[in-house]
Protein backbone atom coordinates (compact mmCIF):
# COMPACT_ATOMS: atom_id res chain seq x y z
CA UNK A 1 0.00 0.00 0.00
CA UNK A 2 0.95 3.73 -0.26
CA UNK A 3 2.76 4.93 2.55
CA UNK A 4 0.32 8.09 1.96
CA UNK A 5 -2.84 5.90 2.54
CA UNK A 6 -3.86 5.90 6.37
CA UNK A 7 -2.62 2.55 7.50
CA UNK A 8 -5.80 0.79 9.39
CA UNK A 9 -3.81 -1.46 11.90
CA UNK A 10 -7.53 -2.71 13.34
CA UNK A 11 -8.22 -4.59 10.49
CA UNK A 12 -5.05 -5.98 10.22
CA UNK A 13 -4.99 -7.25 13.84
CA UNK A 14 -8.50 -8.61 13.26
CA UNK A 15 -6.53 -10.64 9.90
CA UNK A 16 -3.42 -11.84 12.03
CA UNK A 17 -5.07 -12.65 15.30
CA UNK A 18 -6.12 -16.47 14.11
CA UNK A 19 -2.43 -16.91 12.75
CA UNK A 20 -1.42 -15.68 16.24
CA UNK A 21 -3.62 -17.38 18.52
CA UNK A 22 -2.39 -20.00 16.54
CA UNK A 23 1.13 -19.45 17.33
CA UNK A 24 0.83 -19.39 20.91
CA UNK A 25 -0.93 -22.99 21.26
CA UNK A 26 2.43 -24.20 20.36
CA UNK A 27 4.12 -23.37 23.02
CA UNK A 28 3.59 -24.05 26.60
CA UNK A 29 4.71 -20.33 27.75
CA UNK A 30 2.34 -17.65 26.06
CA UNK A 31 4.95 -15.15 25.71
CA UNK A 32 7.32 -17.53 23.73
CA UNK A 33 5.00 -16.91 20.93
CA UNK A 34 6.36 -13.18 21.25
CA UNK A 35 9.52 -12.99 18.11
CA UNK A 36 7.58 -15.40 15.60
CA UNK A 37 4.41 -12.74 16.13
CA UNK A 38 6.31 -9.85 16.08
CA UNK A 39 8.14 -10.66 12.91
CA UNK A 40 4.37 -11.58 11.62
CA UNK A 41 3.60 -8.11 12.07
CA UNK A 42 6.59 -6.60 10.90
CA UNK A 43 5.97 -8.84 7.79
CA UNK A 44 2.84 -6.95 7.14
CA UNK A 45 4.26 -3.38 8.59
CA UNK A 46 7.22 -3.36 7.43
CA UNK A 47 8.62 -2.40 10.88
CA UNK A 48 7.17 -3.51 14.70
CA UNK A 49 4.75 -0.17 14.91
CA UNK A 50 3.51 0.47 18.90
CA UNK A 51 -0.02 -0.40 18.15
CA UNK A 52 1.52 -4.10 17.63
CA UNK A 53 3.46 -3.75 20.90
CA UNK A 54 0.22 -3.33 22.76
CA UNK A 55 -2.09 -5.42 20.78
CA UNK A 56 0.62 -8.37 21.40
CA UNK A 57 0.99 -7.61 25.08
CA UNK A 58 -2.34 -7.90 25.31
CA UNK A 59 -2.77 -10.99 23.62
CA UNK A 60 0.09 -12.76 25.81
CA UNK A 61 -0.76 -11.05 29.10
CA UNK A 62 2.16 -8.82 29.09
CA UNK A 63 2.76 -5.40 29.90
CA UNK A 64 3.97 -3.20 26.79
CA UNK A 65 7.37 -2.63 28.43
CA UNK A 66 7.97 -6.29 28.72
CA UNK A 67 7.11 -6.26 24.79
CA UNK A 68 8.93 -3.57 23.88
CA UNK A 69 11.83 -4.81 26.36
CA UNK A 70 12.31 -7.78 23.90
CA UNK A 71 12.12 -5.96 21.02
CA UNK A 72 14.62 -3.42 21.50
CA UNK A 73 16.81 -6.53 22.04
CA UNK A 74 16.74 -7.52 18.66
CA UNK A 75 18.17 -6.10 15.89
CA UNK A 76 16.41 -7.68 13.09
CA UNK A 77 12.69 -6.11 14.84
CA UNK A 78 12.82 -2.34 13.82
CA UNK A 79 10.88 0.05 16.09
CA UNK A 80 10.62 2.95 13.58
CA UNK A 81 9.72 2.31 9.27
CA UNK A 82 12.60 1.71 7.57
CA UNK A 83 12.86 1.75 3.87
CA UNK A 84 11.85 -0.86 1.46
CA UNK A 85 15.25 -2.42 0.92
CA UNK A 86 17.36 -2.46 3.93
CA UNK A 87 21.09 -2.84 2.71
CA UNK A 88 23.26 -4.65 5.45
CA UNK A 89 26.71 -4.67 4.50
CA UNK A 90 29.30 -6.94 6.64
CA UNK A 91 32.27 -4.87 8.28
CA UNK A 92 33.58 -8.25 10.34
CA UNK A 93 37.52 -8.96 9.90
CA UNK A 94 37.46 -10.97 6.96
CA UNK A 95 35.43 -8.40 4.80
CA UNK A 96 37.37 -5.76 6.10
CA UNK A 97 40.63 -7.86 5.27
CA UNK A 98 39.00 -8.09 1.12
CA UNK A 99 38.30 -4.49 1.19
CA UNK A 100 35.10 -3.95 2.92
CA UNK A 101 35.71 -0.03 4.12
CA UNK A 102 36.15 1.04 0.37
CA UNK A 103 32.82 -1.36 -0.35
CA UNK A 104 31.26 0.69 2.50
CA UNK A 105 32.45 4.23 1.60
CA UNK A 106 30.73 3.29 -1.85
CA UNK A 107 27.74 2.81 -0.83
CA UNK A 108 27.66 5.81 1.21
CA UNK A 109 28.72 8.55 -1.43
CA UNK A 110 25.77 6.22 -3.80
CA UNK A 111 22.86 6.56 -1.73
CA UNK A 112 24.20 9.56 0.12
CA UNK A 113 23.14 8.25 3.38
CA UNK A 114 25.40 6.90 6.13
CA UNK A 115 24.74 3.88 8.49
CA UNK A 116 21.27 3.55 10.24
CA UNK A 117 19.88 5.67 7.76
CA UNK A 118 17.44 5.90 4.90
CA UNK A 119 17.28 7.80 1.47
CA UNK A 120 14.42 10.63 1.48
CA UNK A 121 12.37 8.75 -1.21
CA UNK A 122 12.32 6.04 1.73
CA UNK A 123 13.41 3.33 -1.01
CA UNK A 124 17.15 2.81 0.94
CA UNK A 125 17.80 1.72 4.13
CA UNK A 126 21.39 1.17 4.80
CA UNK A 127 23.22 -0.37 7.68
CA UNK A 128 26.97 -1.49 8.40
CA UNK A 129 26.84 -4.74 10.58
CA UNK A 130 28.86 -7.37 12.46
CA UNK A 131 29.83 -10.63 10.96
CA UNK A 132 27.46 -11.85 8.59
CA UNK A 133 29.53 -15.50 8.93
CA UNK A 134 29.43 -16.05 4.98
CA UNK A 135 33.78 -15.04 5.43
CA UNK A 136 34.51 -17.74 2.82
CA UNK A 137 32.62 -15.28 -0.48
CA UNK A 138 33.35 -11.77 1.36
CA UNK A 139 33.15 -9.04 0.68
CA UNK A 140 29.42 -9.62 1.51
CA UNK A 141 25.91 -8.37 2.75
CA UNK A 142 22.55 -8.86 3.38
CA UNK A 143 19.31 -7.35 1.17
CA UNK A 144 16.59 -7.69 3.27
CA UNK A 145 17.93 -10.99 5.00
CA UNK A 146 19.16 -12.09 1.35
CA UNK A 147 22.33 -13.07 1.18
CA UNK A 148 25.02 -10.76 -1.35
CA UNK A 149 28.32 -11.87 -2.53
CA UNK A 150 31.68 -10.61 -3.82
CA UNK A 151 30.35 -6.67 -3.86
CA UNK A 152 31.82 -4.77 -6.03
CA UNK A 153 31.05 -1.14 -7.30
CA UNK A 154 30.07 -2.68 -10.61
CA UNK A 155 27.62 -4.74 -9.00
CA UNK A 156 26.77 -2.47 -6.38
CA UNK A 157 25.63 0.09 -9.28
CA UNK A 158 23.46 -2.76 -11.21
CA UNK A 159 21.89 -3.72 -7.74
CA UNK A 160 20.61 -0.03 -7.39
CA UNK A 161 19.65 0.34 -10.67
CA UNK A 162 17.41 -3.00 -10.82
CA UNK A 163 16.05 -1.78 -6.91
CA UNK A 164 14.86 1.66 -8.39
CA UNK A 165 13.29 0.36 -11.28
CA UNK A 166 11.76 -2.70 -9.43
CA UNK A 167 13.23 -5.38 -11.14
CA UNK A 168 15.39 -6.76 -8.38
CA UNK A 169 15.03 -10.53 -7.42
CA UNK A 170 14.52 -9.52 -4.06
CA UNK A 171 11.33 -8.87 -2.58
CA UNK A 172 10.65 -5.25 -0.83
CA UNK A 173 9.58 -5.02 2.08
CA UNK A 174 6.25 -3.90 3.76
CA UNK A 175 6.26 -0.09 4.01
CA UNK A 176 2.71 1.66 5.56
CA UNK A 177 4.69 4.84 7.14
CA UNK A 178 7.06 6.99 5.47
CA UNK A 179 10.44 6.18 7.59
CA UNK A 180 12.40 9.51 9.18
CA UNK A 181 16.06 10.29 8.24
CA UNK A 182 17.41 7.27 10.78
CA UNK A 183 15.34 4.45 12.47
CA UNK A 184 17.61 4.61 15.23
CA UNK A 185 15.88 4.88 18.49
CA UNK A 186 17.86 6.78 21.39
CA UNK A 187 17.04 6.08 24.95
CA UNK A 188 15.70 8.76 26.19
CA UNK A 189 18.33 9.99 28.81
CA UNK A 190 15.49 10.30 31.54
CA UNK A 191 14.97 6.81 31.88
CA UNK A 192 18.68 5.99 33.92
CA UNK A 193 17.45 9.02 36.53
CA UNK A 194 13.77 8.22 36.87
CA UNK A 195 12.01 8.94 33.59
CA UNK A 196 10.11 6.27 31.46
CA UNK A 197 10.48 4.47 28.93
CA UNK A 198 8.06 4.15 25.93
CA UNK A 199 6.38 1.21 27.11
CA UNK A 200 5.24 2.47 30.62
CA UNK A 201 4.54 5.84 29.58
CA UNK A 202 1.05 5.33 30.73
CA UNK A 203 2.06 3.31 33.75
CA UNK A 204 1.72 4.89 37.53
CA UNK A 205 2.98 1.83 39.20
CA UNK A 206 6.71 2.77 40.06
CA UNK A 207 7.54 -1.22 39.75
CA UNK A 208 6.72 -1.67 36.23
CA UNK A 209 8.80 -3.49 34.44
CA UNK A 210 10.60 -0.68 32.33
CA UNK A 211 10.45 2.47 33.85
CA UNK A 212 10.38 4.36 36.52
CA UNK A 213 10.97 6.73 39.48
CA UNK A 214 13.56 4.32 41.88
CA UNK A 215 16.96 5.14 39.65
CA UNK A 216 18.79 3.42 42.83
CA UNK A 217 16.57 -0.15 42.89
CA UNK A 218 15.98 0.18 45.99
CA UNK A 219 12.62 -0.33 45.84
CA UNK A 220 12.99 -3.65 43.76
CA UNK A 221 15.32 -4.26 46.47
CA UNK A 222 12.86 -4.44 49.49
CA UNK A 223 10.67 -6.49 47.23
CA UNK A 224 13.50 -9.02 47.14
CA UNK A 225 13.24 -8.91 51.22
CA UNK A 226 9.87 -8.90 52.32
CA UNK A 227 8.80 -11.12 49.33
CA UNK A 228 11.13 -13.31 49.34
CA UNK A 229 9.39 -16.54 49.33
CA UNK A 230 7.38 -15.32 45.74
CA UNK A 231 10.96 -14.50 44.47
CA UNK A 232 12.71 -17.94 45.45
CA UNK A 233 9.84 -19.97 44.00
CA UNK A 234 10.10 -18.47 40.43
CA UNK A 235 13.92 -18.00 40.19
CA UNK A 236 17.55 -19.78 41.07
CA UNK A 237 19.33 -16.64 40.88
CA UNK A 238 21.73 -16.02 43.87
CA UNK A 239 21.07 -12.57 44.35
CA UNK A 240 17.29 -13.52 44.50
CA UNK A 241 17.97 -16.38 47.69
CA UNK A 242 20.43 -14.01 49.50
CA UNK A 243 18.53 -10.85 49.33
CA UNK A 244 18.37 -10.97 53.10
CA UNK A 245 21.90 -11.04 53.57
CA UNK A 246 22.99 -8.36 50.83
CA UNK A 247 20.48 -5.76 52.67
CA UNK A 248 22.07 -6.29 55.21
CA UNK A 249 25.42 -5.86 54.00
CA UNK A 250 24.03 -2.74 52.52
CA UNK A 251 22.88 -1.57 56.01
CA UNK A 252 26.00 -2.30 57.50
CA UNK A 253 28.34 -0.83 55.05
CA UNK A 254 26.35 2.61 54.81
CA UNK A 255 28.21 5.82 55.67
CA UNK A 256 26.88 7.36 58.82
CA UNK A 257 25.07 10.39 57.39
CA UNK A 258 23.71 8.22 54.70
CA UNK A 259 20.16 6.98 54.05
CA UNK A 260 18.71 3.57 54.64
CA UNK A 261 17.17 1.30 51.20
CA UNK A 262 14.35 3.83 51.49
CA UNK A 263 16.72 6.65 52.01
CA UNK A 264 13.91 7.84 55.02
CA UNK A 265 16.67 7.12 58.05
CA UNK A 266 19.47 8.87 59.36
CA UNK A 267 22.27 8.00 61.33
CA UNK A 268 23.56 11.70 62.11
CA UNK A 269 24.54 12.24 66.15
CA UNK A 270 25.96 8.57 66.35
Amino acid sequence: MSTTEAFDFGALAAELKPRCQALVALYEQPRSALLPIMHLFQERQGYVSPEAIRFVADLLGLTAAEVEATVSFYTLLFRKPVGKYVLQVCRGLMCELNGAESIMSYFREKLGIGTLETTDDGLFSYEEVECLAACDRATCMQVNLEFVYSLTPQAIDSMIEAMRNGTYPVKPMAQTAKPDRTWKVNQDASIGTGGKSPGTLTSTDPDNAGGVGDPSGAIMLDHFVTESASFVARTRERFVRDARSIAEIVEEERPSTGSGLKGNGSNAGH
